[in-house]
């Protein structure tokens, strides 16, 4: 749909004869596919962190309540209330604790390794997530080199046009092209990249939380097994014989 544009767009003429624009629509089809590509390259990317601002929070991953409700029910020998309290909860720390909990069967070990597995799996998605932020943000600089390219071909055809005998102010709108794109990748580069750091930083972050609000929860199940377990036999010293 984009690209079925830029014959429309091409025929637009600017109002200044020196703008930005009239830079971009000397390159032609090639000048105004770059831009488009940046303009749609910027508007995912913001999409993207409005999105990732809505679900990469502390309230969306960690409901307020559901560890003490857990940790009270799991006190109260209620696992399969606890359980369902989890379901009804469809957050990372929900995931976290119905995973352990489905394990209770097995044991301590089990659980433990039940909810650190659904934790580990739980941070790996979160980080997929943020990808496509990283992956704008080396792209952008890409396409702005594909601009500069274009541009510094423009202003080297000229020279080859000439015969050599270009004056500055005829190259100038090539490599005015040149710097217009790469500034453009630039732009969308950098913020991309720093929102990545901020969100990969905030989810190392979250996930170290759940993972201590989980093992505050099942407390209770952990000390009713630690206290259950059998104990081994008590050691005694071997007896001697006593001589008569």
């Amino acid at each position: 749909m984009i690209f079925s544009l830029l014959p429309v767009v091409a025929q637009l003429e600017p109002t200044e004869p020196d703008s930005a624009w009239r830079i971009i629509l000397s390159g032609g089809i090639t000048g105004i596919a770059i831009l488009l590509l940046l303009v749609l390259v910027s508007v995912v990317a913001l999409a993207l962190v409005v999105e990732h601002l809505m679900t990469i929070r502390r309230e969306a991953l960690m409901p307020t309540g559901l560890a003490e409700r857990v940790r009270k029910l799991l006190a109260k020998d209620q696992t399969s209330e606890a359980e369902k309290q989890c379901e009804q909860s469809p957050s990372a720390l929900g995931v976290v604790l119905h995973a352990g909990l489905r394990e209770t069967p097995g044991g301590w070990p089990a659980i433990e390794k039940g909810m650190e597995e659904a934790l580990a799996e739980q941070s790996a998605k979160l980080l997929r997530k943020i990808d496509y932020l990283s992956v704008i943000g080396n792209i952008a600089p890409m396409i702005g080199l594909l601009g500069t390219v274009v541009g510094m071909i423009f202003a080297f055809q000229e020279v080859a046009n000439t015969q050599g005998a270009a004056r500055a102010a005829e190259l100038a709108s090539g490599i005015y092209q040149a710097l217009v794109t790469t500034v453009g990748g630039l732009i969308v580069a950098i913020p991309s990249l720093a929102a990545f750091a901020v969100f990969r930083n905030r989810i190392d972050q979250l996930i170290a939380e759940t993972g201590q609000q989980a093992q505050h929860a099942v407390a209770p199940l952990k000390r009713a097994f630690q206290t259950g377990a059998p104990q081994p036999p008590p050691l005694t010293a071997p007896t001697r014989g006593v001589r008569g």
